[in-house]
């Protein structure tokens, strides 16, 4: 099979390139000097030249507080550059998987959501997102769209990494306690995205790694697994205001993987395994001790 990740540059797009879920297949990589997701020509002709069976599209603007600052741009990118990739695929007769986002939902709920629970977005990230999902299903009614939360990994900017970084200077962190998600280990996403591609899946879906926690439970067992002494306190996110709103519960629902046989691990061995891969290709970190305090929240996928 021969796949084409757009956004391989990126932090799950590196994960896919790097991934042994793909077996024998060709996978092929592209970033934005390839092709600018907003010039349509450009993606046009990265997929006729590629011939791609599938399509993975990673590729997006995930800067939640930026987007809120420039809507135009956001939707450009998130959901009229998925377009011309949608418009693309079915132009060249490739299928087409979608990384989606768990701020497509407003955060009201109180039980895993289901992949056709009401999209209500709070932010602009979420709503272009959310937009992008619409309007490409409409393209193309047999897309994969997979839904995803609280992403982390290498070779990328993450909360678990900024939360690691924080604590090897010593610095004490304040962390949101009162927003409840399933982080995900890019490593672990990754291989989902493989099984989906090869069992030619179609439809919604949430991937995540297993089990729930609130940003703070998160860097209480990044900082405990690292064995570093930082002091992590809980705090609310009304003393950490930020231009995007974040969805105080978005804990995505696996059923669809689970009705496919797909289990992701706990979060807590995800969290354990992206240490140990930090900790194998990092430098060693020089700590210094500063009495500031940081207070942190969570981006997204």
């Amino acid at each position: 099979m021969r796949i084409l990740v757009m956004g391989a540059t990126g932090m799950l797009g590196r994960a896919l390139m790097e991934s042994s879920a793909w077996r024998c297949d060709a996978v092929l990589g592209a970033g934005s000097r390839d092709a600018d997701l907003r010039d349509a020509d450009a993606v046009a002709s990265l997929v006729e030249r590629t011939t791609p069976q599938w399509i993975i599209l990673t590729a997006a603007w995930t800067d939640v507080d930026g987007c809120e600052g420039d809507p135009a741009k956001a939707m450009a990118v998130n959901c009229e550059g998925a377009l011309n990739v949608a418009r693309a695929a079915k132009q060249f007769g490739s299928k087409l998987l979608f990384v989606s986002t768990d701020y497509v939902f407003d955060g009201q709920g109180v039980a895993p959501y289901e992949t056709d629970h009401t999209i209500a977005p709070l932010n602009v990230y979420g709503r272009s997102k959310a937009e992008a999902e619409a309007a490409l299903s409409a393209i193309l009614p047999e897309a994969c769209i997979v839904r995803t939360s609280w992403l982390f990994g290498l070779g990328g900017k993450s909360f678990p990494e900024t939360i690691l970084r924080t604590a090897e200077a010593g610095k004490k962190l304040n962390v949101v306690n009162d927003q409840r998600g399933r982080p995900t280990y890019t490593r672990d996403l990754a291989e989902v995205i493989a099984k989906l591609v090869r069992s030619n899946a179609t439809g919604t879906f949430h991937a995540a790694n297993s089990g729930e926690c609130t940003w703070f439970e998160l860097a209480q067992e990044l900082v405990q697994v690292a064995g570093l002494r930082a002091s992590v306190a809980p705090t609310t996110s009304a003393t950490f205001l930020r231009p995007a709103q974040r969805p105080a519960y978005s804990v995505l629902s696996l059923r669809g993987l689970n009705n496919l046989g797909i289990e992701p691990r706990p979060w807590q061995q995800a969290v354990a395994a992206f240490v140990a891969e930090r900790s194998a290709s990092a430098p060693a970190v020089a700590v210094t001790r500063d009495s500031a305090a940081t207070s942190l929240a969570g981006r997204t996928a």
